[in-house]
């Protein structure tokens, strides 16, 4: 057992902790309030080959490591966790069009996506289709070589910018549901895809996350991910154990930065003629915050690092449910530790505190996560311990 990085790990999380707190940290908190895209910081995304991080190196990709790649979303998600998401949702969608995608769809795309020239994103989550994925209603009717598709997604991240944009559709009847669903990579201007509002958000600012409308949409035969119909929601399930990886690794990024406010307030704060750091009761919370994300990061790197060897349905469920709900905790015991001014837009605790959640609802509420964990114990499939 190894709990600690490696020499090329620390060379790659120095690199990136250097890059976000020289050129993330000192505007996050300014650009979300404008609303400002944050254009100069996916520019240099690209530049440092960060969109290229799940993508094999013979298509232009970095093809990190699961712990590294890790990494990349815990030191960014520390200085704004809005633009984490940018990187996030493209390298699921990249990772499956490079897992499951035909050598055609490979080379077509894979390439401008590892340096950026594209991004993309996924459109999973319908109105009326979110944690149920079997229960969306957009359909893909086969004519000639081409897909007609006709429906609605939401809460799409990167949408503005996504091409292609992979789409989960219904292209049977099929029964049980996921036999019949399938991933069609949709081309950004095809007629009749239409990028409808950008939804107001608590938090998660920084990248857009719009409603996609597809009406009449006729896409290629050749854009079937993987090129077999009926295998899209097995695609899907399995790039959601990498997203929920990238998830608990943000959740441990915005703990970590929270922790570090609240330290660094409680060191200059004073009351009753002595920093607050002083005080026991402030003792007691720092102590809890810095023993929970320390155990969160752990089993982050452990469910990374056993995704390398295959699948990982409870290990990233696991480390997911675990460190958002160390996010949510750390967020709010920061703003205690800052009193009235962690209520100030003045300080960054109050933007932490409205981008936690989001990690214990997003790539599937922690409460799903709850019964992913309990049924593969009592199936058998995980056992607890080395």
């Amino acid at each position: 057992m190894d709990f600690e990085l490696n020499d090329q790990q620390r060379l790659f999380q120095r690199t990136l902790r250097e890059f976000v707190d020289k050129e993330i940290v000192p505007v996050a908190s300014e650009w979300e309030r404008s609303g400002r895209h944050p254009a100069e910081i996916i520019e240099r995304f690209a530049q440092l080959g960060l969109f290229g991080i799940a993508i094999p190196e013979r298509y232009g990709g970095l093809d990190l490591d699961r712990v590294s790649f890790s990494l990349v979303f815990e030191e960014i998600a520390r200085g704004w966790m809005g633009v984490a998401g940018v990187l996030g949702s493209h390298s699921l969608s990249s990772w499956m069009i490079a897992r499951y995608g035909t050598e055609e769809q490979r080379l077509r795309h894979l390439p401008d996506l590892a340096t950026g020239a594209r991004r993309t994103g996924i459109a999973l989550t319908e109105p009326g289709a979110g944690t149920d994925l079997q229960g969306i209603a957009t359909r893909a009717v086969r004519d000639g070589d081409h897909y007609v598709v006709n429906g609605t997604k939401t809460w799409i991240t990167n949408a503005r910018h996504a091409d292609p944009l992979p789409v989960l559709v219904k292209t049977s009847a099929e029964t049980p549901a996921h036999r019949g669903m399938s991933v069609l990579l949709v081309d950004a201007g095809t007629d009749g895809f239409t990028i409808g509002r950008d939804l107001p958000k608590l938090g998660y600012k920084g990248t857009e996350t719009c409603e996609v409308v597809l009406d009449d949409v006729r896409v290629p035969a050749s854009a079937l991910l993987g090129g077999v119909e009926g295998r899209g929601m097995q695609q899907v399930l399995s790039a959601m154990e990498l997203g929920r990886v990238n998830v608990a690794a943000r959740a441990v990024g915005v703990a970590q930065c929270a922790y570090e406010a609240a330290l660094g307030y409680s060191r200059q704060r004073q009351a009753f003629g002595q920093p607050i750091a002083d005080f026991q009761a402030i003792q007691l919370k720092l102590a809890d915050m810095a023993t929970e994300i320390q155990a969160a990061r752990l089993m982050t790197y452990w469910a990374a690092s056993r995704s390398e060897a295959g699948p990982v349905r409870a290990e990233a469920a696991m480390a997911k449910y675990f460190a958002s709900e160390v996010a949510l905790k750390t967020t709010m015991e920061a703003m205690r530790v800052h009193g009235g001014y962690g209520y100030s837009q003045e300080f960054v605790v109050e933007r932490l505190y409205r981008d936690a959640p989001l990690m214990a609802i997003g790539e599937g509420t922690n409460d799903v996560q709850r019964l992913v964990i309990a049924r593969s114990l009592i199936a058998g499939d995980t056992v607890l311990g080395w």
